[in-house]
């Protein structure tokens, strides 16, 4: 199974950016991390991270035929974005999105998603550790039923 990563504006200042709000991890370690989760999952993970709302479009277009789903953290761009929403329902691949924090209980205009509605599952507000949630959640959504 292969799962896509990707990660919009600003994560890639993860560790330094407002540590106490996102954590001191950096966006590496969090990727290398998921690397192992996923093996332990026998799947796959690719990481990708894009500053431009176009980037990440264009990222998501190119996912079509190569991965069986996606974890998506959008950054700011979850909350303005239906050219991002729109291009997962282009390439009709499934995601689940990823917070570091928990956006409903942040400024208001974070408390809406524009990618949610497409989406499998929103997790948010364990930190890093999200995205291991995440992963699982969807390596497991996308894995046949046992007989």
């Amino acid at each position: 199974m292969k799962i896509a990563l990707l990660n919009g504006p600003n994560l890639n200042l993860l560790g330094t950016r407002e540590p106490a709000l996102y954590g001191r991890q950096t966006l590496a370690e969090i990727e290398a991390g998921l690397a192992e989760v996923a093996r332990s999952l026998g799947a796959e993970i690719r990481c990708e991270q894009h500053n431009g709302e176009g980037e990440l479009v264009t990222a998501i277009q190119l996912l079509r035929g190569s991965c069986d789903g996606a974890l998506i953290n959008a950054g700011a761009y979850s909350h303005t974005s239906l050219a991002i929403r729109d291009a997962f329902a282009s390439v009709a691949l499934p995601y689940v999105e990823v917070h570091l924090t928990n956006i409903f209980g942040r400024e208001p205009e974070r408390r809406h998603s524009m990618l949610a509605p497409g989406a499998r599952a929103v997790i948010g507000g364990f930190g890093a550790y999200g995205y291991e949630l995440a992963l699982r959640g969807l390596v497991a959504m996308l894995a046949p039923p046992r007989p």
